[in-house]
C-alpha cells in the first residue's frame, strides 16, 4: 500500500471465472452458416466459454467472488453489489442477496446495479461515490456473471452481432484508503433511443411468459428493426467511445498522451484496431478478447487479468476501461495502475 488516503479508492483484488466448456469458432461457423474466416477475422472470435446446463449465473458469480476475496474476511465487507446480467437464475430475484449470504458477508448490505454491458464502469462510479460519501463504507465487493450465450439463436440473423456472447463471471474488491490500482474518474453517455431495439420479448409485464403458450424461441434475445438500429448506431459508436475516454481522462486530470493501456469490451476486430490507432496505442497496449468473446460486463476485468498475467501492465500506467451496453450506454473509467 502506498500513500493511503480516505479520499482514494483502489482495486485491492480482481478475479475472473470462466466455465470449462468451450465453443470454437468452427462450431459457431457451423451453427450460424457464417464462414469461418468471417467469424475469426471480422468478428474476432476464436472461441468462447459456455456455461453448463446446471451452471447458473449465481454459481459463476460466487466462484469469481471467492477468488477475489482470497485472504480477505467477508465479514468485513460493507456492501456486496451485483452488476451482472439481468438474465439470472430467476427472472424476479436478488442475486446480490444470495451472494451476500453464501459468502458469509453478514455485515454487508446487498444491492444490484444494471447498465447491461456498460455496468462495470457504472458500478465503479457509483461504488466509489458511495464509499467517499459514507465514512462507514470501506470495503465493497463488485461481482457479476453472465450466461447470455443461452439467449442466442444462431439461426436468427438479426442477432448476428451478439453471436460473440460468452459466459463467465468476475469480481472486484474495492477498498477505501488502498493506495494501489486507484479508481480515478468515469464518464458515461446514454442514447436512450436504442432502448427499443434489443430485448427479450417474453417474460415481462407486456408479455408475461406464464400467461401465453410457449413458442419456439420464447425467451431468447431479439433485435427489433435491426436496419434502423444500425442506421442510427453506426455514425455515433466510434465517436461516443472516443468521447467517454477523453472525458474520463479530462476528469482525472490527464490527457490522451498519458494513456498507456486500453481494456475494452469485445467488439469486431476492425473497431478495436481503429480505436487503438485513434488513441495512439500499439497492440501490446490492449488485450483483445478473441478467446473469450463478449462476457457482458466482465470484459474489462478479464482484459486486466490477462494483461497482468502477460506482463503488459507497468507501475503507474494510466488505464482506460471501455464499455458499451445496449439501450445504449457507453462508459469509460480511468485507473492508475500499481
Amino acid at each position: 500500500m502506498s500513500n493511503p488516503s480516505t479520499n482514494q479508492v483502489g482495486l485491492a483484488n480482481l478475479a475472473m471465472y470462466v466455465p470449462e466448456k468451450v465453443e470454437s469458432s468452427k462450431e459457431i461457423s457451423q451453427k450460424s452458416g457464417i464462414p469461418l474466416e468471417v467469424v475469426e477475422g471480422k468478428m474476432g472470435l476464436k472461441q468462447k466459454h459456455i456455461a453448463g446446463e446446471n451452471e447458473h449465473v449465481s454459481d459463476m458469480a460466487l466462484a469469481a467472488a471467492k477468488k477475489a476475496l482470497r485472504g480477505f474476511d467477508p465479514a468485513k465487507l460493507d456492501a456486496v453489489i451485483y452488476f451482472g446480467s439481468q438474465y439470472k437464475d430467476y427472472p424476479v430475484w436478488s442475486c446480490a442477496c444470495k451472494l451476500q449470504y453464501e459468502l458469509g458477508a453478514d455485515q454487508a448490505f446487498a444491492t444490484e446495479i444494471m447498465s447491461l454491458c456498460a455496468s462495470f464502469t457504472v458500478a465503479l462510479r457509483m461504488a466509489k461515490g458511495l464509499m467517499l460519501s459514507d465514512e462507514s463504507m470501506n470495503n465493497v465487493l463488485l461481482v457479476m456473471a453472465s450466461k447470455e450465450s443461452s439467449l442466442i439463436d444462431y439461426t436468427n440473423p438479426r442477432v448476428r452481432f451478439m453471436y460473440n456472447f460468452g459466459d463467465g463471471g468476475s469480481a472486484a474488491l474495492l477498498q477505501k484508503g488502498y493506495g494501489r490500482n486507484l479508481i480515478l474518474e468515469t464518464h458515461n453517455i446514454t442514447a436512450g433511443f436504442f432502448n427499443k431495439h434489443v430485448k427479450v420479448l417474453e417474460g415481462g409485464s407486456v408479455s408475461p411468459i406464464c400467461h401465453t403458450p410457449c413458442k419456439n424461441g420464447t425467451g431468447l434475445l431479439e433485435v427489433i428493426n435491426p436496419e434502423e438500429m444500425k442506421e442510427h448506431l453506426d455514425p455515433i459508436t466510434f465517436t461516443h467511445f472516443k468521447t467517454v475516454i477523453d472525458k474520463a481522462l479530462q476528469k482525472s486530470g490527464k490527457t490522451l498522451e498519458d494513456l498507456d493501456f486500453l481494456a475494452p469490451i469485445h467488439f469486431k476486430r476492425s473497431l478495436h484496431t481503429e480505436l487503438l490507432n485513434e488513441l495512439g496505442l500499439k497492440d501490446n497496449q490492449s488485450f483483445y478478447l478473441e478467446n473469450y468473446g463478449h462476457v457482458q460486463a466482465a470484459d474489462q476485468i478479464i482484459a486486466l487479468t490477462e494483461a497482468t498475467d502477460k506482463g503488459l501492465l507497468k507501475e503507474g500506467d494510466t488505464i482506460a476501461l471501455l464499455a458499451a451496453g445496449t439501450g445504449y450506454t457507453w462508459g469509460s473509467t480511468i485507473l492508475r495502475w500499481g
